[in-house]
């Protein structure tokens, strides 16, 4: 009798059916990035060589730089609709340093037009910070003031001229390699690295996901919010700064009307398809990083295969809003 009681199946709980909508909830992202990898590497010549790589690493190094600001932004319940202008301001303030009589071919000429765009971008986004705290303006109202005026301020600063140059010590800065790798990427991989740094493990990062969550019980917490939000349109200011910074170091000349031109639109649907969610309270680094390189692989894979790129820019638009409705479903 006791045999029989201890060779008698013990009840186990049912197993659960695999959900495979909450899968790709979790790791679409994922998986898109391998599939779309996956598909160039048997179907478009040449997709694993080096060369290829560092095409694909340097056109998106720009845009998930500009992107971990914007996330920091959209963390707090924000957007930030002023760093394409702002890398404009950037790049037109640059030339104008190091092209200097008094800087021209020196060291001291190349350290300034590295950092000092960097601030004034920095500066202008403490400004929007400025406007949404101090006079409780809308985000998207307080940044489309410098969106607009922005690129106007780079008109003047660099006479509505393409500003071209020869500089090899600033031109590392965008066609630079260490061991065989973009020093652009480097810098993208830098800030990436920070940036989750300071959400996961500073008192600053939680309080930013803090006040996106829910900004009245913030308060009541103790946290300083309006400077909290200072400083996310400070830091977005100052990468998309940097950014400026690479794309005319790239082309070796800066041209107010371009530079910059609809990086927010890919800088925002990088962060969309990234996971963080648009009305603030999470936030997603290495999400934005995925986002990004999916958005670049799709365009690229489309370009590859003799697709126009106007149809990409289409693609573009569709990926945006199937990710803001898989936004809507995870809240569902």
């Amino acid at each position: 009798m006791l045999e029989s009681k201890m060779l008698k199946p013990k009840n186990t709980p049912p197993r659960k059916p695999l959900d495979v909508r909450q899968i790709l909830q979790q790791y679409g992202g994922v998986l898109t990035l391998l599939v779309l990898f996956v598909f160039n590497a048997i179907f478009t010549p040449h997709f694993l060589s080096l060369q290829t790589l560092n095409i694909n690493l340097t056109q998106v190094a720009t845009i998930v730089i500009v992107g971990v600001g914007m996330t920091l932004v959209i963390a707090t319940g924000g957007i930030d609709l002023s760093v394409g202008s702002l890398m404009a301001i950037s790049g037109a303030l640059a030339p104008l340093i190091f092209l200097n009589h008094a800087f021209e071919g020196t060291v001291l000429g190349n350290v300034l037009a590295m950092t000092l765009p960097i601030l004034l971008a920095g500066v202008f986004g403490m400004f929007n910070g400025f406007l949404i705290t101090r006079f409780q303006m809308q985000p998207i109202i307080a940044t489309l003031i410098l969106f607009i005026a922005g690129r106007g301020i780079a008109q003047v600063m660099s006479d509505g001229k393409l500003q071209t140059f020869t500089n090899p010590g600033f031109a590392e800065l965008g066609q630079g390699k260490w061991l065989g790798i973009p020093i652009q990427v480097y810098l993208m991989v830098l800030v990436v690295a920070l940036a989750v740094y300071l959400l996961k493990s500073t008192v600053f990062g939680r309080q930013v996901v803090a006040v996106g969550g829910n900004e009245k019980a913030s308060e009541l917490a103790g946290i300083p919010v309006q400077q909290v939000k200072m400083w996310v349109y400070a830091i977005s200011g100052l990468l998309a700064g940097l950014a400026g910074l690479i794309v005319i170091a790239v082309n070796s000349s800066s041209d107010a009307n371009q530079v910059g031109e609809n990086m927010e639109l890919d800088a925002i649907a990088a962060v969309a398809v990234g996971g963080t969610l648009l009305e603030g309270g999470k936030a997603t680094i290495v999400g934005t990083l995925i986002g990004a390189l999916i958005i670049q692989l799709i365009r690229y894979t489309l370009l590859a295969q003799g697709v126009p790129d106007a149809v990409a820019l289409v693609v573009k638009g569709l990926i945006i809003v199937g990710a803001v409705a898989l936004q809507k479903e995870r809240r569902n």
